[in-house]
């Protein structure tokens, strides 16, 4: 019998191996001179920061950079969250423009002085494709009132960092990186006017990213709500480079701006809410919406259900479930295992919430979130309903995954109902997972059926967890059957007749890397049948 983990860690041993022989052949003078061919073309169209305000983290005091202390920016011993700002350049956005153009061009010069050849840390792809954005979009003070021999060297430099994002870019396995190494090369065609070399080459390479990280629906094939919003910031600034250069914008980058401008509305813009599925942590999305608004953006989709994700609405309530598979392993590093788990928005508030995302994949807090008892979700002998492996890279990736079947969605003014089920523990249990929510809109009740199926009548412990809005306040009533849930102005009643409820304290990861406390309310029991349902009600106090 085949040892799948044994074969895991020989692939992993192979990448790493295949990595580490990469770098040291970038580190080589045949390396160096193949991406120092350059064609020596000026610096022409100058983009205007303010095309970057969607993903650039304005701040209102603007600094001088006589603020810094210049003699010592480059020190070595910054760690490493310290060390990638610093050489990603996107703290130029925050200068201000009365800084002296003479000591930010020293701090390129320094830079380009130290690093000139490739290293893996001041040259990260990541790194390197943000420093070309910052230094071409800040070039009233990078550029600007420059003298000859430094144009000469930032154009060489700009153009030679372009040229290992060329060479890097399939060798890449961030697919957001990959989008913004495009993004880059793109600009660095619009800013030379070098459409052979990095503008149609950026293009192409945008192209086939997209064809391969995309669904036919417009939705990252990761199913991550974050990844989506990335994207399409990046087509958005990509679009307006074009239109500010005045150079024709390809229908190409219309036609996928339409269709993630879709993905975009339906999860966030027509319910104004982060929704914690698959990767998503709290965000700040209004400046996003307001970018739109102002640059002439509008998308509209009223469907039910998209990209493995429905979602019910009126004016009060607002009714989420993950109904969809998971993504393959390359894709999944952010997946999160809560299939059939779902999110309530009461008047604006999170009633019902999934705990969220801790992505600094070197933390513990990145496997745990990423397991399904962090999910309002079933659990079925506290196992996950997806297994997860390393990588190479150190990331959680889908190693068994699961399907849905029995999707039903019915949408009527006085009733709905989100239905489906999964295999994700028949492998282990023989068991399908099989979930069913209604909501009464006239009553504000909400009635779950889960369902367990099993090929057997063997002895199950399963667990249901409904993870609490971290300002809820909770208490049992006397007779032990319901719990109430205080929200703000709100009160809820939560209920089930046939199983043990209880209350359980967690973690809640709803802010990025970080994480307090929060409730959960848990249905707990065994069950020895081969069909058995739990059934629970969530009701709103009159």
């Amino acid at each position: 019998m085949i040892n799948i983990n044994l074969l895991n860690n020989l692939s992993n041993l192979y990448l790493n191996t295949k990595k580490n022989f990469r770098n040291i052949y970038k580190k080589s003078n045949l390396y160096d001179k193949k991406i120092s061919r350059i064609k020596n073309k000026s610096f022409e169209y100058k983009p205007s920061p303010h095309l970057l305000s969607s993903i650039v983290n304005y701040q209102n005091k603007k600094y001088k950079i006589d603020d810094f202390a210049l003699d010592s920016i480059w020190r070595s011993d910054i760690n490493s969250q310290d060390y990638q700002k610093l050489n990603n350049f996107f703290w130029f956005f925050n200068l201000d423009l009365k800084s002296s153009k003479k000591e930010t061009q020293s701090i390129i010069s320094n830079w380009i002085n130290r690093n000139n050849k490739f290293n893996e840390k001041s040259w990260d792809f990541d790194l390197t494709a943000k420093r070309i954005i910052s230094w071409l979009s800040n070039h009233k003070l990078t550029y600007e009132d420059c003298n000859d021999e430094f144009k000469l060297k930032f154009d060489y430099s700009i153009q030679k960092q372009a040229n290992y994002l060329l060479n890097e870019i399939h060798n890449s396995s961030e697919f957001e990186n990959k989008i913004i190494g495009c993004a880059a090369i793109i600009l660095t065609g619009l800013a030379y006017n070098d459409h052979k070399n990095y503008l149609e080459n950026g293009l192409n390479l945008l192209k086939k990213i997209i064809k391969s990280s995309i669904d036919n629906q417009g939705f990252p094939r990761s199913r991550s709500i974050k990844q989506l919003s990335l994207y399409l910031k990046y087509f958005i600034i990509i679009r307006e480079w074009f239109k500010e250069s005045q150079n024709r914008i390809p229908d190409y980058i219309d036609e996928n701006i339409y269709y993630l401008g879709q993905s975009y509305c339906f999860t966030w813009q027509n319910i104004n809410q982060d929704i914690l599925f698959n990767g998503n942590y709290l965000s700040n999305n209004d400046e996003f919406n307001q970018y739109l608004k102002r640059f002439g953006y509008k998308f509209v989709n009223e469907n039910k259900e998209h990209a493995g994700y429905a979602i019910l609405k009126n004016k009060n309530i607002v009714l989420v479930m993950d109904v969809g598979p998971n993504p393959i392993k390359k894709f999944s590093k952010d997946y999160q295992s809560g299939a059939l788990s779902f999110e309530i928005i009461s008047k604006g508030k999170k009633l019902i919430n999934n705990s969220g995302y801790f992505p600094n994949k070197t933390s513990k807090f990145n496997k745990f979130s990423k397991s399904t008892s962090l999910q309002n979700t079933m659990i079925i002998e506290d196992n996950s309903s997806c297994d997860f492996i390393k990588n190479e890279k150190s990331e959680y990736i889908i190693k068994n995954g699961l399907k849905i079947s029995k999707k039903n969605i019915v949408f009527e003014a006085n009733y709905w109902k989100i239905s489906a089920s999964h295999d994700g523990y028949y492998k282990k249990f023989k068991l399908i997972h099989e979930r069913e929510i209604e909501f009464y809109p006239e009553q504000e009740k909400f009635v779950g059926f889960d369902k367990i199926l099993k090929k057997h009548k063997k002895n199950i412990k399963f667990d249901i967890r409904f993870h609490l809005n971290p300002n809820s306040k909770v208490m049992k009533t006397q007779d032990n059957k319901s719990i109430l849930i205080e929200l703000e102005d709100e009160g809820w009643r939560f209920s089930c007749d046939n199983f043990d409820i209880n209350i359980d304290n967690g973690l809640y990861f709803g802010k990025k890397n970080s994480y307090i406390e929060n409730q959960n309310i848990f249905i707990s029991g065994i069950t020895n049948k081969s069909e058995d349902t739990i059934k629970w009600e969530i009701s709103k106090l009159q």
